[in-house]
């Protein structure tokens, strides 16, 4: 089917500060800050630097404060349950580390999960005893199948369940809603559940608050045009005066959220910034992006797999999707990396590549500073790189 690609935003492109001669195609690993942004931030940092001591010493706790509502509104979460954190890496690893595990206790998680995550996990076990499941999601599984099969995964050891709203590794939106109440129907307050939300601020219109999750962690820094190092940790009541932060500084005695956000001498920088992206999100319009991010997303994943053969995957509405490669090229982590840095050198074309259940998938990421033809570059040059590295193995 012939679909046409979205009319541009007008001088949407203009906004960043991207090399135009490189196809950004994975705005979805490390997100893309707007030059408005980057100044806002820059005049933070000179702030700081023309007198560090004041700057730390007056008035920043307030500051960071005001912020941290701020986002915490954008997400519909309550701003004195939520915590300003570097990433959902780093909040994840705060969760994990607030939990009195003990041996055969269980956390549970799916495999579509990140992978700095499963390592965190990994890390808790090995130091508590805890024993990692992990619930097996066919790529094809409908909401109540992807449910079903976390739920068949807890038992009555489990402690934590990790979801992904938003799945990084392939592009997959998973029904949290349904998946927090069956827990908490079958498992009561025993085993919490977290949300991992690190590409759904600027996707979805989440309601932290009345999705009911114990834990909710969500980047800033990739959908919502943050500076790098944005995130929000949400807990909810019954969990807060557990958390405990990574690093003990002064305010370690100040509880949940002054614990976590008062690191000695953090850089504060992008999170003082973070609320002139959403400034620039909302002045665009954030429905006007959303529609045009996944059309856009659609017909670069229509071009690509056209010109590769493969078989296209059920639209998603999201901004991110993926596409097969044949089998046996990109199978394992390492190929997977491989070409995708064979992609970059010789296509100016950065993308996210994956190997998953021994199959390597593409995922192509869209956002208002692409254009068709950058999609049209990785069609072009694509089926060459795939038949070299599958005739060079």
């Amino acid at each position: 089917m012939d679909v046409s690609p979205p009319e541009p935003i007008p001088g949407a492109r203009l906004l960043f500060s991207h090399d135009a001669a490189v196809a950004h195609l994975n705005h979805g690993a490390f997100g893309m800050v707007p030059v408005a942004v980057q100044r806002a931030q820059q005049r933070v940092r000179e702030e700081m630097e023309s007198n560090p001591h004041r700057f730390f010493a007056v008035g920043l706790e307030e500051r960071v404060a005001h912020v941290r509502r701020h986002l915490a509104g954008f997400v519909g979460a309550d701003p004195e349950g939520a915590a300003l954190v570097e990433n959902a890496s780093t909040g994840t690893s705060i969760v994990l580390g607030s939990l009195d595990l003990v041996a055969e206790d269980e956390i549970v998680t799916t495999d579509h999960g990140y992978g700095a995550v499963d390592l965190a996990v990994a890390a808790t076990c090995r130091r508590t005893g805890a024993v990692h499941r992990v619930a097996r999601v066919p790529l094809e599984a409908d909401d109540a199948a992807i449910t079903a099969a976390v739920l068949e995964a807890t038992t009555a050891r489990t402690r934590l369940v990790i979801v992904d709203h938003i799945t990084a590794a392939t592009a997959r939106l998973i029904p949290v809603q349904r998946i927090v109440e069956a827990v908490r129907e079958r498992w009561g307050d025993q085993a919490a559940v977290l949300v991992d939300a690190a590409h759904v601020p600027g996707i979805l219109d989440p309601d932290v608050s009345a999705l009911g999750a114990d834990y909710w962690v969500g980047n800033l820094h990739k959908w919502a045009f943050a500076p790098r190092g944005t995130a929000l940790l949400a807990v909810a009541p019954a969990r807060r005066n557990r958390i405990r932060p990574l690093v003990l500084s002064w305010s370690a005695e100040a509880g949940f959220p002054a614990s976590l956000e008062w690191v000695a001498s953090h850089d504060y920088t992008p999170w003082l910034a973070a609320p002139t992206g959403l400034f620039v999100l909302r002045t665009l319009g954030i429905e006007t992006v959303r529609r045009h991010n996944v059309a856009l997303a659609e017909y670069g994943q229509r071009a690509v797999a056209a010109a590769i053969g493969a078989e296209l995957p059920p639209a998603t509405g999201l901004p991110m999707t993926l596409i097969p490669l044949p089998p046996g090229v990109a199978g394992d982590p390492e190929a997977a990396v491989a070409l995708r840095r064979r992609i970059s050198d010789d296509l100016a074309a950065e993308v996210g590549l994956t190997a998953w259940r021994g199959r390597g998938y593409l995922r192509l990421s869209a956002q208002i500073y692409n254009r068709p033809e950058d999609y049209h570059r990785l069609a072009a040059g694509l089926p060459a790189l795939i038949e070299r590295r599958a005739t060079s193995r």
